[in-house]
């Protein structure tokens, strides 16, 4: 059932930002060098590595760690790529990574194929059995503001209580967030 309803609404968000995309790539090439699109190594469900796509926010020098661990990463950020984070736009290009299955709209957000202490502590508490999301029960609480401990204490509770209903929820409360830009550090 999950599976169908992330195959729906990816299918149906895509025909609807069709044009959004196209401007967002558009303006990310026109002001900054290199591709639109940045595809990081991502871990996935079962710890198996998939390449996810965001729209380019970094420039293309920037070090391939999480941007919390980078000394100042601000000097990194393209001239529109606070703009994007904060509006989560970059995360658009995703809609790809649902319709191959690799992401569903909820679940625990996919770590980057570095982050050795949130995979280990995702993978003792079993979070590594979800599909990673583009929102989740983490997102909501906190986002990049929650230590990684928190974070997937989250991931866990998820895993418990996983229903289309709570992904609903979570899905609504993510709008309203972006709405509000809350939780947005980087």
């Amino acid at each position: 059932m999950k599976r169908l309803f992330d195959l729906l609404l990816a299918l149906c968000a895509g025909a609807i930002l069709l044009l959004p995309v196209l401007l967002v790539a558009l303006a990310v090439r026109l002001t900054s060098k290199g591709p639109a699109l940045y595809w990081s190594d991502r871990v996935g469900r079962h710890n198996r590595i998939f390449r996810m796509p965001k729209f380019r926010s970094m420039r293309i020098d920037t070090p391939a760690v999480a941007t919390h661990l980078l000394t100042d990463p601000g000097k990194y950020l393209t001239p529109i790529g606070p703009f994007l984070r904060k509006s989560s736009l970059d995360e658009l290009p995703q809609l790809w990574s649902i319709l191959r299955g690799d992401m569903s709209f909820v679940g625990p957000r996919p770590a980057l194929f570095n982050q050795d202490d949130l995979i280990a502590l995702r993978t003792q508490r079993g979070v590594d059995e979800l599909v990673p999301g583009l929102t989740g029960w983490a997102q909501v609480n906190g986002r990049d503001e929650l230590p990684i401990p928190q974070k997937v204490a989250l991931d866990a509770e998820y895993l418990q209580r996983q229903s289309l209903w709570f992904d609903m929820r979570i899905l609504w409360m993510t709008f309203v967030k972006v709405l509000r830009r809350d939780g947005v550090t980087h």
